[in-house]
């Protein structure tokens, strides 16, 4: 049974930052920082005009805990898949900034985990049912240690957004993403394409090529490794969508085990039970919390914190004015707002991969 250290937002004359000190104390991060680490602070930035992500004064808290320590943090994330204002590093540290996380407030730099395109990446070998290898951006998989900081919300995808989504999908290149998101192999739109050939030198197996004027891909050869679609700056190679529920969540945990390959004992898990928004913090607005601000949760287990996160919002009744009104306390917050998804699959794949345990024991602090 793992152990989720949990903290109230009751003052007691005591403030939130000083209770995110403890919280990390209580998960023994501690004992697992080392002087020099280089360590990976793995964030969500939020898309310019959100406001449900965690603030940057609680992460300017732990990166100075981890400086105390003697280790060198820096946040992160990757880029996204989806043509926003963070889909390319210089974009998105833009939108980092413009959200509070500067040097100045943070106290740490901001590393784009997979540079400037999304092609900065380590192939990671893993025993998956989907994957033999996954795509991590190279400032999380060649950082010493982890810790993630995570806003749990609902999700379209996912039911929920927590620990899980943060690390998998959040830490995977831009063609990984694609991988992560599409079970359907990529086609060319021949109107858009300018035959360029870009997507051809970044195709690893060849089954992207000019014929004539035009880009085709030969279906036989493609892996669907998403590097075409990413690459294609006139988008007439389409990001496919498609993939069922369980699949998607399935390969998010996947590519969380990539992330965690070489970080056995050294990472640590921050999740953020408050602004509990329907929707993922990649849209550019926040919808109104679907039940009242409940605490900040911290574990060394990311299966058991994101079990613990779903129970505890679970537990509670819904807010009259969010879009949950009306539902009593008890009910499936995640299941009613997107019945078509069974948030239970990746905590059970989790487990059943060995990230982790959904047994978990509540420890307040």
């Amino acid at each position: 049974m793992a152990k989720v250290y949990f903290a109230d937002l009751k003052a007691n004359q005591e403030s939130l930052l000083r209770k995110v000190d403890r919280l990390c104390t209580a998960c023994g991060m501690d004992q697992f920082i080392n002087k020099g680490d280089l360590v990976a602070i793995k964030m969500h930035f939020g898309e310019p005009g959100n406001t449900g992500y965690v603030r940057a004064q609680y992460v300017r808290r732990l990166v100075d805990k981890l400086t105390k320590l003697g280790a060198r943090p820096f946040l992160t994330d990757a880029n996204t898949l989806y043509v926003g204002r963070r889909s390319n590093a210089v974009d998105h540290l833009r939108s980092a900034v413009l959200n509070g996380f500067d040097f100045a407030v943070a106290g740490a730099p901001v590393i784009i985990a997979d540079g400037l395109t999304g092609k900065d990446y380590v192939n990671v070998p893993i025993e998956g049912k989907h994957f033999r290898e996954v795509k991590i951006g190279s400032a999380v998989a060649h950082a010493d240690a982890l810790v993630a900081v995570t806003h749990f919300k609902g999700h379209e995808a996912t039911g929920f957004g927590g620990v899980l989504k943060n690390l998998g999908m959040g830490s995977g290149s831009r063609a990984g993403k694609q991988m992560m998101h599409s079970d359907v192999l990529p086609v060319v739109d021949e109107e858009k394409c300018t035959g360029c050939g870009r997507c051809n030198r970044w195709c690893p197996t060849g089954a992207a090529a000019l014929v004539g004027k035009k880009t085709r891909i030969d279906q036989d050869k493609c892996i669907g490794c998403g590097e075409c679609t990413v690459t294609c700056g006139e988008q007439a190679i389409a990001v496919n969508w498609k993939t069922e529920p369980d699949i998607i969540q399935e390969k998010i945990v996947e590519y969380v085990m990539g992330v965690l390959t070489n970080k056995t004992g050294k990472a640590a898990f921050l999740t953020f039970v408050t602004n509990v928004t329907p929707d993922c913090d990649c849209w550019h607005w926040s919808d109104a919390p679907i039940v009242r601000n409940i605490g900040i949760l911290a574990s060394v287990d990311p299966v058991a914190l994101d079990q613990a996160a779903v129970d505890l919002v679970n537990k509670e009744a819904a807010l009259p004015d969010g879009r949950l009104a009306g539902l009593s306390a008890g009910s499936d917050k995640f299941r009613t707002l997107y019945p078509g998804v069974d948030w239970q699959r990746q905590l059970a794949y989790a487990q059943a991969m060995g990230l982790g345990t959904r047994d978990y024991e509540l420890v307040r602090i």
